[in-house]
């Protein structure tokens, strides 16, 4: 399952905050998982991860949904309706990508108020045609209902061969942490959205700017490099939509293990740093728990890391960078500067506030 930033709510919250509502997002997830706990014929993998996984006859199926509301991870007059249905597609695809699998079909379901014009559902679904000519998916159906803001939920399926899904599960100690590309550009491009209009006239139009808008807008879900990293050895892996820290917390959490990252080695856009000239934002926190960036975390063997970084450069022109260690003790920090300390689970939760 996927999750994103809310432009409503701007501010970040830890996993183990106490939200308004009594529960945070994972705590929701963990009683859902064990009220619908059990097994079911054919049934791999069910809720927790980024997707569930069933047989389907020689190959194992893959079956990941998600919304995005209006006023909740939107707002309608910020946000081209054709951006809009490429990366509700684009989301979904990614939590393929994370299990090292290949889209197949999508379904669309779309709510929509009255005061909203034919025009703009064109719109929309052309996004949604063109995501889907990207990554080789057929949409194949859906449904339609009146509803008192835009709820847009999408289906996806995808199929990966019998034992080579990759999972969160699987990361050993010993093994390395690796990212691919950079981070942070996502979250830059809702700050530069949020921004006061001087700003935006000022940055309209930079390469810069334009970079940032359109990481938040229309990430790019890593298929080939998900599957090229399953080839590699991955132990586990999962795409990561709500931000470094808290997205590796769930990671090491189904591993069963701790892990170090070193604050040194993470890779943050460049862009990044073009925005902290003009707004007083630190670099390194947007990369950490930004959110949104759709990148690959995952746990690969020391010995595989120089390969698989190699095949992703010639492949797709992708980075991978090594940044940091699945240790054993279960705790997660964080290294900077020769030091160690408790990395706070900070990132993108819709429950907390």
């Amino acid at each position: 399952m996927v999750d994103r930033q809310d432009q409503v709510n701007r501010s970040r919250s830890a996993t183990g905050s106490i939200a308004t509502r009594g529960f945070t997002e994972d705590e929701l997830v963990a009683t859902v998982r064990k009220l619908l706990a059990g097994e079911a014929p054919g049934v791999r993998l069910g809720i927790g991860d980024d997707a569930a996984l069933v047989d389907m006859g020689d190959r194992l199926g893959i079956l990941t949904t998600d919304m995005l509301i209006e006023d909740v991870h939107f707002h309608r007059g910020t946000v081209a309706p054709r951006d809009l249905g490429y990366k509700a597609i684009a989301v979904n695809v990614s939590d393929v990508a994370a299990m090292g699998g290949s889209p197949r079909y999508g379904m669309v379901s779309l709510g929509l108020p009255r005061d909203e014009e034919l025009g703009w559902v064109v719109e929309l679904y052309g996004g949604v045609r063109d995501a889907a000519a990207e990554y080789g998916l057929a949409v194949v159906g859906g449904d339609t209902s009146r509803a008192d803001r835009i709820v847009l939920s999408i289906t996806v399926t995808g199929e990966v061969a019998r034992n080579a899904a990759i999972t969160r599960s699987g990361a050993r100690p010993g093994d390395r942490l690796v990212v691919t590309g950079a981070l942070g550009a996502a979250a830059g491009g809702l700050r530069l959205a949020e921004a006061e209009p001087d700003l935006l006239r000022r940055a309209a139009g930079t390469e810069w700017a334009k970079a940032l808008v359109a990481a938040h807008d229309r990430p790019r879900a890593k298929v080939g490099e998900g599957q090229t990293l399953a080839q590699s050895g991955a132990t586990a892996m999962m795409d990561l939509s709500d931000g470094l820290a808290i997205d590796l917390t769930r990671l090491c959490r189904e591993s069963d293990v701790g892990a170090v990252v070193d604050f040194d080695r993470v890779p943050i856009a460049p862009e990044v740093h073009r925005l902290a000239d003009v707004l007083p934002i630190d670099p390194l926190d947007l990369a950490i728990s930004g959110g949104e960036d759709y990148e690959l975390l995952a746990a690969l063997p020391a010995s595989a890391v120089g390969q698989a970084a190699t095949k992703l450069r010639e492949r797709f022109g992708t980075a991978l960078t090594d940044v940091g260690e699945i240790r054993s003790d279960k705790r997660i920090v964080a290294a900077r500067g020769g030091a160690e300390l408790p990395l706070e689970a900070k990132g993108w939760d819709h429950f907390a506030s």
